[in-house]
């Protein structure tokens, strides 16, 4: 990604209409009765429902899709404590990127209050017009406090992203590293470098997910977290160990994941060759990482690495979690943000980096086969599909966990709500979907020895579309669904070369001499000819043990027309194809 100039920023921000958000009416208003019915007198009358029911708030007013990002400015990225004002871009960055992944919408508040209770008071205050609360940016250790007290009195869902975002994000990708490393959770040594609200919070979840705690070292600006330190505070004090060792170097040996929330550039190539085999470092300081990406890999063949950074494979980004976790979160009217529906985002989150990539993402990254791996080990923020794994996931963690005040029956709808919302409908195709799911079909795909056909064709089943069926080289098909770690190895494949298909390839050579002995076939041509795939596939299509055929993304189309026409050919009357 090419570098941020400056002034390019500040252009950004300033030129045209200041900002990056704004308030859209979404009722008419171009008449005097669209203005009366909007405000006076049409307005008393939602106003008398609500004073009624005070659910019915949900229904007459926008509050079901409203969040409030709020901020003190006191922890603003890595620019520090630069005050409420400041931290304004921010916030309305954070409103932006709710909207376009997840269609919330988004008031951004700057309190300018720093003790936790003015805090506390004045969001408190406001919360009866909002559906749920993004915390942002407030230093520690006060955003542990005024996070406890505000879930404690409010009744909607409520996060503070800068501790839980990253965690749930990172325990995907740990989760996820882990299984690529070959490495059991409740065995790996786990040093993470740094000690604030995200640090703490990620530890949380790492511990949540099945490390133990005995294994987990946690270090500070003055080093490790150590029972014998008289310096740790309460959030501090339940992450120190009985241990002697002292300092990040000596904590990384033998260890088997390092994760970084600290600062730039305090690992050295020497710590990673220390670590235990494949090792995971995630290095999430921004914008330098503890350990530069080339530093690390040049370091270490066999390491995973993931960063903060968009120019890296890995990137943990807040983005994949916020948007969708209150989404789902939102949509059942849940009464706070739990455990686990933070879980439930990790493993949705995970699960979907073992799916195949849509074709737009390696678009997106100019990249020909994003597949799970050691750099693909948690999805990218472009995925579409991320609105309606994640989102679903944390409703139903929400209805099962017993938070939800209007629970989801019918989960194939809600997934069409979603899809609906983000405009990724597309109609015509989804009612050719609807209908092929209704009588799946068996589909005949001519060359499956093509990584494009195989991802299609996985696709089609994942959908429900059809049951795909694989013509072309055994040895070579398996070996593409091996190397793309795809999901096909128990698909149907056939040969038309093998021995195996001698008996069937004499009998449809048989069938095509009948029908073409006097358009210049031998029966010896006939049969020979059953040995090329498109011949033989059309041929299983005429003889019904197969529902259709896919073919011609590599040769020329009269290649690929011509058997079609000589073996099923065309209706009667049809002179012209």
């Amino acid at each position: 990604m090419a570098k941020i100039k400056k002034q390019d920023a500040l252009d950004y921000h300033a030129q045209g209409r200041p900002g990056k958000i704004e308030v859209v009416p979404t009722k008419p208003y171009n008449s005097q009765r669209d203005l009366s019915l909007a405000y006076s007198p049409g307005v008393a009358e939602p106003c008398l429902e609500i004073a009624k029911n005070p659910d019915d708030v949900y229904k007459y007013t926008a509050k079901g899709n409203l969040v409030a990002v709020i901020s003190n400015g006191t922890a603003v990225l890595g620019l520090g404590n630069i005050g409420a004002a400041a931290s304004k871009p921010v916030m309305e960055g954070k409103g932006l990127l709710f909207k376009i992944f997840a269609d919330i919408d988004v008031f951004d508040i700057e309190i300018d209050a720093t003790d936790v209770d003015t805090f506390v008071q004045t969001v408190k205050a406001i919360a009866p017009t909002f559906g749920g609360i993004n915390l942002e940016d407030i230093k520690s250790p006060e955003c542990f406090e005024i996070e406890k007290r505000l879930k404690s009195e409010l009744t909607i869902p409520l996060m503070h992203d800068d501790q839980h975002g990253t965690a749930i994000i990172s325990g995907a990708a740990f989760i996820n590293a882990l299984e690529i490393a070959g490495k059991k959770i409740a065995e790996v040594k786990l040093v993470v470098n740094g000690a604030g609200a995200s640090a703490i919070s990620c530890s949380k979840i790492y511990l949540a997910l099945g490390v133990q705690p005995e294994n987990l070292l946690m270090l500070d600006s003055s080093g490790v977290l150590s029972n014998d330190r008289q310096d740790l505070d309460e959030n501090k004090k339940q992450f120190a160990r009985e241990t002697k060792l002292k300092t990040l170097a000596e904590a990384m040996k033998g260890a088997d994941v390092f994760v970084g929330l600290s600062k730039g550039n305090v690992v050295d190539q020497d710590m990673i060759r220390s670590m235990a085999a494949n090792p995971i470092v995630f290095a999430l300081a921004n914008p330098d990482p503890e350990i530069a990406y080339e530093a690390a890999i040049a370091a270490r063949e066999d390491i995973i690495i993931a960063t903060g950074r968009s120019d890296h494979p890995n990137q943990v980004n807040n983005v994949l979690g916020f948007p969708f976790i209150f989404r789902g979160a939102m949509d059942v009217r849940a009464t706070c943000i739990n455990e686990e529906m933070k879980l439930a985002a990790i493993y949705a989150l995970a699960e979907l980096a073992k799916e195949p990539v849509p074709e737009a993402v390696n678009l997106a990254y100019n990249a020909r086969n994003i597949t799970f791996g050691k750099t693909y080990i948690i999805p990218k923020p472009v995925d579409s599909r991320l609105i309606y794994t994640v989102a679903p996931a944390v409703a139903k963690a929400a209805i099962e966990s017993g938070v939800a005040k209007m629970p989801i029956t019918d989960w194939e709808a809600y997934k069409n709500i979603l899809i609906n919302r983000m405009g990724l409908d597309h109609k015509l195709m989804k009612n050719v979907t609807i209908r092929a799911k209704q009588d799946p079909q068996r589909v005949l795909f001519a060359e499956a020895d093509h990584y494009k056909i195989l991802k299609a064709a996985q696709q089609a089943r994942d959908e429900g579309v059809c049951t795909p069926i694989f013509l072309g080289d055994r040895e070579k098909i398996l070996a593409l669904i091996r190397e793309n770690n795809l999901d096909l190895e128990s698909t149907e494949i056939i040969d038309p070369r093998t021995a195996a298909e001698d008996e069937r390839r004499k009998y449809f050579g048989d069938l095509f001499f009948e029908n073409r002995r006097r358009k210049g076939f031998t029966l010896f041509e006939a049969r020979k000819i059953m040995r090329e795939r498109n011949h033989f596939g059309a041929m299983m299509l005429q003889t019904g043990q197969v529902d259709a055929l896919i073919s011609g993304l590599t040769r020329k189309y009269p290649d690929t027309i011509r058997p079609g026409l000589q073996i099923i050919g065309t209706q009667p009357g049809i002179m012209r194809v």
